[in-house]
């Protein structure tokens, strides 16, 4: 099996792609640069500065009126993607830490999009489970604990509107998907990249973006 054309991103690489993607506006940055000062020990589980104008990408390309987020930590992703939603679009964020979404409040208040955005501080399966059955929701970002990407999966899926998106962080968290004896949140991952692959329902693409990206459209 051959890989292709496989360029090394390096320190240089990665800026100047940075510098030809869409700059982050001094909200965004302000945000990234609090949740790095204030978690540095989790800052991590930030999503990758690219991957904010991906999502705002994905929103506008889809047409996305509501999206559905799975795991939102400081807020940078929501508002991301709330920024790129029309005036009356939705956004329905789940996460359980006052703490950290409490910086995304304040990010989502100065960046003028707090209407957009709708927190709801509860485990998100109960969230998702509270929701409508029939399909209404056009984009989903899921972000969260790996154990649980099965379960979030399956409550998304049926509410998806056909030609909606899902996209799922971490895909090949760190390398370890390789790892056939893996356990905690890599087992996770690995289970999870197989249920996807093996859906009927959906059309997916697992990207090498950041951490891995998968993209899964509904049919």
């Amino acid at each position: 099996m051959s890989k292709g054309n496989s360029t090394k991103i390096t320190d240089e690489l990665y800026r100047y792609m940075l510098d030809h993607n869409p700059p982050l506006d001094a909200v965004q940055r302000g945000l990234v640069a609090r949740t790095y000062a204030k978690f540095p020990d989790v800052a991590g589980m930030q999503s990758a500065e690219e991957q904010g104008p991906l999502l705002a990408f994905l929103v506008r390309l889809t047409g996305a009126r509501l999206i559905v987020e799975v795991g939102t930590f400081t807020g940078f992703s929501a508002l991301s993607m709330a920024q790129a939603l029309p005036a009356d679009g939705r956004l329905i964020a789940c996460d359980v830490s006052e703490e950290w979404t409490a910086y995304g409040r304040e990010a989502w208040e100065e960046a003028g999009v707090a209407d957009r955005i709708e927190l709801r501080i509860a485990p998100a399966l109960e969230t998702l489970r509270a929701m409508p059955a029939e399909p209404h929701i056009d984009m989903a970002y899921v972000d969260a604990d790996k154990e649980s990407q099965i379960s979030y999966w399956e409550e998304l899926v049926p509410r998806l509107r056909p030609g909606g998106l899902i996209v799922t962080d971490n895909t090949l968290y760190h390398g370890t998907v390789l790892d056939e004896s893996a356990t905690g949140s890599a087992a996770g991952v690995r289970a999870f990249n197989d249920h996807v692959a093996a859906d009927p329902r959906m059309d997916s693409v697992l990207l090498a973006i950041s951490d891995g990206l998968t993209l899964s459209r509904k049919r």
